[in-house]
């Protein structure tokens, strides 16, 4: 186990916000976190992935915990639905690049997306018409109440649209590993974001996850900063969901999609382009110019003032202009 007083968090948040831990701590296995006087560390105490979804809005006064735990153990290939149980420190990539490398679809929309697979249960991460939810079975934690191991299924996860019950729950359950169903059976899904047209020419019978999973990430790195060179949390707000009527007085020129309820999702990055917000900056932050959903730190030396101001920027003109509130995916710390 790493225990590191006063520590540089730099490096654990992909935003490259320089703040640092009063104390940090990277456990190995569900047995050296349970083993943890929780009550005699720094507090609070605050549990990351790989810091992908995070914004430090200052140095953080209590302990930082991390998950080391990294194994990718399937349960059964014997038949077409395979299930595997993957710890909560592998990087959530590395875990697609795994099943697709086996032949087995599921998660192979999702690649590229940076984290952890910890992180990817607790924010329910989503790409090009895939959640997390649709290829969980469970999640292992450890209930920070009682200190004991606790095991969810999937339907008790209450999962929604980049949402949990650990989001409602924050700080209470910490994910140790996730059990995951992928299937045998061929089954792409091409239908949303450009996946289509980015295998154009290719035989879309005779794909194999693979071939599905490259074109995301072709797609991805075209359009997305890498957090290694330019430092960002991805997506910065949710696409807002609004009703029918809402949708056809104030933007009925924008692209959308229809939900099955009768609301409509509107992208986000659609009306902050509309704006003029691309490549606006504020200080060392700045609107990425190929994607303008993502706030990026464009200098290497953003404050999180300069990030937050041009988030507010952002939500008052969208705000302003289409009576839509822009809520943040990324958690603000």
């Amino acid at each position: 186990m790493k225990r590191i007083e006063n520590y540089d968090l730099s490096k654990q948040n992909t935003f490259g916000m320089k703040v640092k831990a009063a104390l940090y701590i990277e456990y190995d296995s569900l047995e050296e976190l349970m083993s943890l006087d929780v009550k005699a560390l720094p507090q609070p105490v605050f549990h990351i992935g790989a810091g992908s979804n995070l914004l430090f809005t200052k140095d953080f006064p209590g302990t930082v915990l991390h998950s080391n735990i990294k194994f990718i153990k399937y349960v059964d290939m014997g038949l077409d639905e395979v299930l595997l149980t993957v710890g909560s420190g592998v990087v959530f990539d590395d875990f697609i690049a795994n099943v697709a490398g086996n032949g087995l679809w599921g998660p192979e929309n999702l690649s590229l997306i940076p984290g952890e697979v910890g992180a990817s249960a607790v924010q329910n991460i989503g790409a090009y018409g895939v959640e997390a939810k649709d290829i969980i079975s469970g999640v292992v934690c450890l209930d920070t109440r009682d200190w004991t191991k606790t095991v969810f299924k999937v339907g008790e996860c209450e999962y929604g649209y980049r949402d949990s019950r650990f989001k409602h729950e924050r700080g209470r359950y910490i994910i140790t590993s996730v059990l995951f169903r992928v299937t045998r059976k061929y089954s792409p899904k091409l239908e949303y974001g450009g996946v289509k047209a980015a295998l154009e020419g290719r035989d879309l019978t005779a794909l194999t996850p693979m071939d599905v999973r490259e074109a995301i990430i072709g797609i991805r790195r075209a359009k997305l900063p890498d957090p290694a060179e330019i430092g960002s949390a991805g997506s910065f707000f949710k696409n807002p969901v609004v009703s029918r009527e809402h949708f056809e007085r104030v933007a009925p020129e924008a692209p959308h999609y229809d939900l099955p309820d009768g609301t409509v999702k509107i992208p986000a990055a659609w009306m902050i382009d509309q704006l003029g917000f691309r490549g606006q900056k504020l200080g060392g932050a700045q609107v990425y110019e190929k994607q303008p959903l993502v706030i990026v730190n464009a200098s290497g030396n953003a404050t999180p003032e300069d990030v937050i101001g041009l988030e507010n920027q952002i939500i008052a003109k969208v705000q302003e202009k289409y009576d839509i509130t822009l809520h943040p995916e990324v958690d603000h710390i």
